[in-house]
């Protein structure tokens, strides 16, 4: 089922396996003048209004026109370092530390609500319930207003900093660290669904009301920094210094869920990947029948393949495995040649969030003869058959024997003995784990290892990510390097993806589920399970690298924001 919201379904009905029509409208992103950190976002009368915690500005907003005012031009100190706006008849809610406050929308005097334990993040309500979040203490408390109770408590679905929202039966939460909004159900606190944000660090969520069409609208907040170029004449060392700025704006989330196959997308963009050999050979040769070939992006959920051509030189298309390769073939190649080729490829891309329980997976079938003969076994130089790796894949897991919980103990061990750092070669997963630093690819070396000790199929995917810089359309973008991940096998389910590092941001965790079982938008899927790029001739004993051959190209370029 697609839902986008604009229409979203109740969780748990079904709908219909065809897509719905894009819409002709367009919501654009909100700069708000004279915002610098927009710590939470809600809606009234058509409007937005934006918290700003450094002025202390509550800031109504036309999303259509940008043209914003400061409502509380004489309380401006009362709102200074405030978080979780929330508005809810003619009330305005609001918390600053371990204090929730509400105020009346005419005079805006703030009244004190609640003194929490610990500082809060967050602020929803619907009717007279309020529900309060803090990252802190780790709960979402759920009072209600007249006479002022606690009624219960829910478990914060992430490990960030959160603020809510409600619409109908369902809580939304937007998580910081996550990057990640969540629907809950109200009552529960059940999770229903979860999206990527394509932004980081969101901090405010709410639905706005379309009065053209009738649509809600979920609008998300975002604020961060950004480094730039300052000109600064007085600078003694230079004129010029790296420094940084503040960068806030609001952003509508789309999301298209599919309850039948555990998935959410959310926004996506069509980009321009190219990937280009430049042949450029560090010492003489002389090949004869050179087949070399490159593999190309992947259809999957989030990734649609919409073009692909060849650069430079002509390819034959082949399937490996079940996956797309371009295969280049010279007659020879000598050292003085030059020569340019590769492909580029159109791709609608978005960002995924699946969502299975350990109760979704409990009863999963065993993997069958061929998954375990191909996906088991030590083919890469994983050294499965070190006793450091083999206590160490004990040790992930110890007595678990749920799948979903299993890989999440191992990728939690790993990231509890690693840290990541870019590294000159790639070591045996047996060395990195002594060393306890790897790169993103050392990381999916020991993952794989430990996993597959466990009985758990997993796969390398890669190879490349486009910047995220998702406001930068028609501007070529060159990633510094290339990245993989891996995706891990639920018999019965599918291939399910899993980042290798970079949810290891927090030391000895909590770590963010954010790419677990989930990838942004900026992933490009190529080459799953089969090697990115080979080169075969029929020179004998000739042992040369391509590396050694040639330097590569890779480039983005990021031309629109999908539709909804």
């Amino acid at each position: 089922m697609q839902l986008e919201f604009a229409q979203p379904s109740v969780p748990g009905n079904d709908a219909t396996s065809e897509p719905l029509p894009n819409r002709a409208s367009r919501y654009r992103t909100v700069y708000p003048i004279g915002a610098y950190a927009i710590q939470g976002v809600a809606a009234l009368e058509g409007d937005l209004i934006a918290l700003d915690s450094v002025r202390g500005y509550l800031l109504r907003v036309n999303p259509a026109t940008e043209n914003t005012t400061i409502v509380n031009s004489r309380q401006v100190d009362e709102f200074i370092d405030a978080c979780g706006l929330a508005i809810w008849g003619d009330m305005l809610w609001f918390a600053r530390e371990k204090d929730v406050y509400f105020c009346n929308l005419q005079d805006l005097k703030p009244q004190l609500f609640v003194t929490m334990p610990y500082p809060v993040d967050g602020i929803g309500v619907w009717q007279s319930t309020v529900y309060v979040a803090s990252q802190k203490e780790g709960y979402i408390s759920i009072f209600e207003f007249n006479p002022q109770r606690l009624i219960t408590r829910f478990p914060m679905p992430g490990v960030g900093s959160e603020n809510l929202t409600i619409r109908g039966e369902n809580l939304w939460v937007c998580d910081r660290t996550e990057q990640m909004v969540y629907c809950l159900d109200r009552a529960t606190g059940e999770l229903q669904f979860s999206v990527l944000t394509p932004y980081e660090n969101p901090t405010g969520l709410t639905f706005l009301s379309d009065s053209k069409t009738g649509e809600d609208i979920l609008y998300v907040s975002y604020a961060g920094e950004e480094p730039y170029i300052r000109d600064n004449p007085n600078n003694p060392e230079g004129q010029f210094e790296l420094t940084y700025r503040d960068r806030t704006f609001i952003h509508p989330l789309y999301i298209q869920y599919y309850p039948k196959e555990h998935y959410a997308l959310s926004n996506g963009f069509l980009v321009e990947m190219s990937y280009v050999e430049e042949l450029l050979p560090l010492e003489e040769f002389d090949l004869q029948n050179v087949e070399w070939r490159i593999a190309l992006p992947t259809e999957t959920h989030r990734q649609k393949v919409l073009k692909v051509e060849p650069i430079g030189l002509p390819f034959i298309e082949e399937i490996q495995d079940g996956q797309r390769v371009a295969v280049f073939r010279f007659d020879s190649l000598h050292f003085h040649e030059r020569h340019l080729f590769g492909w580029k490829a159109l791709l609608e891309v978005r960002g995924i969030k699946y969502l299975l329980t350990p109760d979704d997976v409990d009863k999963v079938p065993p993997l069958s003869s061929e998954f375990r003969a191909r996906y088991l076994v030590d083919d890469d130089e994983l050294a499965m058959d070190t006793p450091i790796i083999q206590a160490a894949a004990k040790e992930a897991i110890g007595t678990e024997t749920n799948l979903l919980r299993k890989i999440l103990k191992i990728r939690n061990y790993v990231y509890d003995r690693l840290s990541y750092s870019l590294t000159s070669k790639i070591d045996t997963p047996d060395v990195v784990l002594q060393r306890g630093v790897g790169s993103c690819g050392e990381y999916v070396g020991v993952l794989l290892a430990l996993a597959r000790l466990n009985g758990i199929a997993c796969r390398t995917v890669g190879r490349y990510k486009c910047p995220p810089k998702a406001n930068q359309h028609h501007v070529p973008l060159e990633p510094d390097y290339n990245h993989v991940w891996l995706e891990f096998y639920v018999p019965g389910y599918g291939w399910l993806p899993m980042e290798s590092n970079p949810d290891d941001v927090i030391e000895r965790g909590p770590y963010p589920t954010r790419f677990f079982m989930g990838l942004p938008w900026y992933h490009a899927e190529i080459g799953k399970g089969i090697p990115f790029e080979t080169i075969h001739t029929t020179n004998e004993g000739v042992d040369i690298s391509i590396g050694e051959l040639a330097i590569n190209h890779v480039r983005f370029t990021i031309l629109e924001e999908l539709p909804p």
